[in-house]
């Protein structure tokens, strides 16, 4: 699977797999339709980070979470 192409559907696997890695329980918040598809490149760099550090902090996740707040479509 190459998330390397910004779609719609690469755009809400990064999403559900980022729920899954910050233990997200309103999955609401991570709708790939409230995100806009020029913030591609913005996720998937967040999505990289988060998993290439592996395991978060609650700290961590929450800072990743209101980024993600502040990247959603308003």
């Amino acid at each position: 699977m190459s998330l390397e192409t910004a779609s719609q559907a690469n755009l809400k696997i990064i999403l559900d797999q980022l729920a899954d890695y910050l233990n997200v329980v309103n999955r609401g918040l991570l709708d790939a339709d409230d995100y806009d598809l020029n913030k591609y490149d913005e996720l998937k760099s967040m999505y990289d980070m988060v998993v290439k550090k592996g395991r978060l902090s609650s700290s961590e996740a929450q800072a990743f979470i209101e980024e993600l707040a502040n990247i959603r479509k308003r």
